[in-house]
């Protein structure tokens, strides 16, 4: 497979309903009848926006404001690797109509994963539906009520999916924190997944997390359609098996230095995005990140950044 890499540009169109414009790729094309962010190839010589301009002309017949970036997706396909550079539209004329033949809908944001999609929108899908920041906590200390304040403090800043780590904790002590996580998350509707036992999860309504070990020990998904599954990837493989299984998102790094690992070096962005290309899976990168990250982490692929103190107490 040739090493050289596609470049994409496609457009996220809004109307004044909230609703998301997607395009069906037709029958001529490779991946016939998956439905797409409107865009095409970027031409030698073209900027991005340019080049989202020209298309979204060509295809739909509008004339569009480029707004600001939502993400870059790096992808591999059997056949070629693309780098699909995705734009939220700011203001469009016309009326759009599949110039090329093909079909246009409407869909609102939270109907998006109803439809089949190639693997390089479907990490698109989730950073226009699910938070940017994926909040990793810390071990409480000798008492629990501190603790407790500072994470409904960080609900109340905002932060809407959060990992659960108890780990090292007597089995009481950690069903008092979980059904007490859990309440608060519920009061805030925010998504709360427990890195400890399937078990306690499923009796206490969260989510599951899984560290790499477990993830690589499973056979089949532990937990039902419906409750969120994610894992902690630090490889291809680890990849591989949390598509296998039926993830819902995985967290993969570290990129950065942290003091979570002293001595052990980052992977960096490259590495960071080399791994993106071999899953459609959502990404989280963690290690060394805070808030400030995310559109860094947005260009290679991420849907956002995971942490634990930058998310917990920052600054």
């Amino acid at each position: 497979m040739s090493e050289r890499v596609i470049e994409v540009v496609a457009g996220v169109i809004t109307d004044k309903r909230g609703r998301i414009l997607l395009s069906r790729r037709t029958p001529n094309r490779d991946m016939p009848g998956l439905w797409e962010f409107p865009g095409g190839k970027r031409e030698a010589g073209e900027t991005p926006e340019a080049a989202l301009i020209r298309e979204l002309d060509e295809e739909l017949g509008i004339r569009v404001t480029v707004g600001a970036p939502l993400m870059t997706v790096p992808q591999r396909y059997p056949s070629k690797r693309l780098r699909l550079d995705v734009r939220h539209i700011a203001h469009w004329e016309g009326v759009p109509k599949g110039r090329e033949g093909q079909a246009l809908t409407w869909v609102a944001p939270d109907k998006l994963g109803r439809y089949s999609m190639p693997p390089a929108d479907l990490p698109v899908v989730a950073a226009l539906q699910t938070p940017d920041r994926y909040l990793v906590t810390p071990p409480p200390g000798a008492d629990d009520g501190p603790w407790l304040e500072t994470f409904e403090t960080a609900l109340r800043r905002g932060v809407r999916r959060i990992q659960l780590r108890l780990h090292g904790m007597p089995a009481a002590r950690q069903s008092v924190l979980l059904q007490q996580a859990a309440a608060r998350c519920r009061r805030y509707d925010a998504q709360l997944l427990f890195n400890g036992p399937v078990e306690a999860a499923l009796a206490a309504g969260v989510g599951v997390h899984l560290r790499s070990d477990a993830l690589q020990a499973l056979a089949a998904r532990p937990v039902p359609e419906g409750t969120l599954l994610a894992a902690s990837c630090h490889s291809a493989e680890d990849l591989s098996h949390a598509a296998r299984l039926g993830c819902d998102f995985v967290v993969l790094g570290h990129v950065a230095d942290t003091a979570s690992h002293p001595g052990v070096p980052g992977i960096g962005w490259d590495a960071f995005a080399r791994l993106r290309e071999t899953t459609a899976l959502p990404i989280y990168a963690i290690g060394g990140m805070t808030p400030a990250d995310i559109p860094e982490a947005r260009r290679h692929g991420a849907q956002g950044i995971a942490a634990i103190r930058s998310l917990w107490s920052p600054g």
